[in-house]
């Protein structure tokens, strides 16, 4: 497996912070602009910093991208509460989507490791910064991530975004 496409987030404490330290660890080929954005399931906690982030390494499986961003939420002192699905953390590390070696599609059901991320093509959040950094983006089973923005729900979600700065280049 190869490729993979991150979605990161975070609306506590450095929330830059929290953000450079997990794509310096992802070593990733591309990473968008920061986006402010109002929380998404739970209204009553801080705005969050969004991105997104390509990354490949042939040598990484789904299990293997999936055990990175948990130890980068780890290492952020994220703590999972059971009370609030979509509440406040330090560090949220999302795959969106994974492709084999062959540029194939990685398709689970796994309870643990679904894919492509079965929310995805509803969150602005997740596909405004993804399309700004792969403008021929496809989330599998979805469709091209700039045609999911046309919707109207979503539309009206990416204009509630706010586009603040780059945070990463690629080391030369």
């Amino acid at each position: 497996m190869s490729r993979v496409v991150f979605s990161l987030g975070s609306n506590l404490g450095d929330r830059e912070a929290h953000l450079v330290s997990a794509i310096e660890k992802i070593d990733p080929e591309a990473v968008s602009e920061v986006y402010e954005t109002p929380p998404w399931g739970d209204d009553e906690q801080p705005t969050y910093y969004n991105i997104a982030a390509i990354a490949d390494d042939p040598d990484r499986g789904p299990e293997e991208w999936l055990q990175l961003a948990q130890r980068l939420e780890t290492e952020a002192g994220r703590i999972r509460d059971p009370q609030r699905r979509w509440g406040p953390r330090t560090l949220d590390v999302d795959l969106v989507a994974v492709w084999d070696e062959a540029g194939d599609p990685v398709l689970s059901e796994d309870a643990r490791l679904m894919l492509p991320h079965p929310l995805a093509h509803q969150r602005a959040f997740v596909l405004v910064p993804w399309h700004a950094i792969d403008a021929d983006a496809e989330l599998p089973g979805r469709g091209r991530v700039r045609e999911l923005l046309r919707d109207e729900g979503l539309a009206a979600d990416a204009r509630a975004l706010r586009r603040l700065h780059p945070i990463w280049s690629k080391p030369s």
